[in-house]
């Protein structure tokens, strides 16, 4: 396969296109290096990608639809994978503007391009929270998705039902994967895990949310490449069970799938922090924060439709996971 990877140097992009040079695909990243979070973390990353055989990269913001265009004008992409995004819930309460243009414009302008470009397959991320208020666990891709409580989770909502026009009106495959809480080396340092362990490595108090009890369907890196990985080789069909009178969310009379991507068990942020003490041998300093807008209670994936159509299961443990991280932090960091 020849793949464009957008939002390469990012933590899924970066493990993904490692993944994919390792299995002897050519791989084209792209990425605009904003700094929503450290470039520094984003180009070191790049650091290994580079110089890997089969790797090329390209410097775009895929809001630029002119610059869109002409990379699929001089490239030819048999699959194209679709991780550039500007993340994080929380942050869009203080930037909504950079969610228009990097989401929803972006995304426009790249399911534009596939058009008609003999792209075989639109792999694309969505999120957990487009299930929003949503109480009633685990997740089901055919759970309502029609109360999201984020900007963030609105336009991920956006992204599916985008791709899902673009699959009906020109035939184009794509495929929403909806990522649950993603974590591991070379991870974000806006997440939890990062902050967290940081802090207590500092002295300095955790910010900790809703007493720590908020739940979350913590996902390992390599099982989140794992489920990307096996997807991207087989672009949908339309669903020979679709049918009009009973629509469902996940699925389609055109060429267009939704999974979620987790590991199927809600823990509580307090029993990730317990992991970080024991593994870095300190105790934490908890300052208590109430809830924020766009917060959800709790997040759990049902997979059984990954496990099923592609044989994918999770398995890292948060134990394993965190101690993974934070071997890699300590090694990076130098701590």
């Amino acid at each position: 396969m020849t793949v464009l990877v957008t939002g390469a140097a990012g933590f899924i992009g970066f493990h993904l296109c490692r993944r994919l040079l390792q299995t002897g695909h050519a791989v084209l990243g792209a990425d605009n290096l904003n700094d929503y979070y450290s470039i520094a973390l984003k180009k070191a990353r790049l650091d290994l990608l580079c110089p890997l055989p089969g790797f090329s990269f390209s410097l775009l913001d895929m809001a630029d639809a002119q610059g869109v265009a002409a990379l699929f004008r001089e490239k030819s992409f048999s699959h194209v994978v679709h991780l550039a995004a500007q993340a994080g819930v929380r942050y869009s309460l203080e930037c909504p503007r950079a969610y228009v243009l990097s989401n929803l414009v972006g995304f426009a302008n790249l399911v534009e391009a596939c058009r008609g470009s003999g792209v075989r397959h639109l792999v694309f991320a969505s999120s957990s929270s487009v299930y929003g208020g949503n109480a009633r666990l685990p997740f089901r891709e055919t759970d309502s998705v029609d109360h999201p409580v984020s900007l963030y989770a609105a336009s991920k909502k956006s992204n599916e039902l985008m791709a899902h026009v673009y699959s009906h009106l020109y035939g184009l495959p794509a495929t929403g994967l909806r990522f649950f809480t993603v974590y591991g080396p070379w991870g974000r340092p806006d997440m939890a895990l990062f902050i967290f362990t940081r802090a207590i490595l500092a002295g300095e108090p955790l910010p900790v949310f809703a007493r720590g009890r908020l739940r979350r369907d913590f996902t390992y890196i390599d099982d989140v490449v794992a489920a990307v990985e096996s997807v991207i080789p087989k672009p949908p069909g339309p669903a020979p069970d679709w049918d009009p009178l009973l629509p469902r969310a996940d699925r389609s009379a055109a060429p267009y799938r939704l999974y979620n991507v987790g590991s199927g068990r809600a823990e509580e942020v307090n029993t990730l922090i317990a992991l970080l003490e024991r593994g870095l041998g300190r105790k934490a300093v908890r300052d208590f924060l109430s809830s924020q807008p766009g917060d959800v209670e709790a997040t759990c994936a049902d997979v059984t439709a990954m496990r099923r159509e592609f044989d994918w299961r999770p398995r890292v443990s948060l134990e394993e996971g965190v101690e993974r991280f934070l071997l890699w932090f300590r090694q990076y960091h130098g701590v």
